[in-house]
C-alpha cells in the first residue's frame, strides 16, 4: 500500500506541472533528473529525497512548502 504523502506529493508535482504545460520529460530536464524519475514520483512509487524535491520546487517555480499545504 501506498503511503498517503507519497500519494499526495505525486498529485501535487502532476498538477503544477500540468498547470505549466510541461510533459514529465521536460520537467525532469529543468530539475536536472531522470525522466522516468518524474513518473514515478507521480505515481508515488519513489520517496523522494529534500534534495529532489527542492530541484523540482524550482523547476516548477513554487515554494518547497507549497508541496505540503492542503
Amino acid at each position: 500500500m501506498k503511503k498517503e504523502v507519497l500519494l499526495k506529493f505525486g498529485q501535487k508535482v502532476r498538477d503544477e506541472r500540468t498547470k505549466l504545460g510541461l510533459s514529465q520529460e521536460e520537467l525532469a530536464t529543468r530539475a536536472g533528473v531522470h525522466r522516468t524519475y518524474i513518473g514515478m514520483i507521480e505515481r508515488a512509487e519513489k520517496n523522494i529525497t529534500l534534495e529532489n524535491i527542492e530541484k523540482i520546487a524550482k523547476a516548477l517555480k513554487i515554494n518547497i512548502g507549497d508541496f505540503f499545504k492542503s
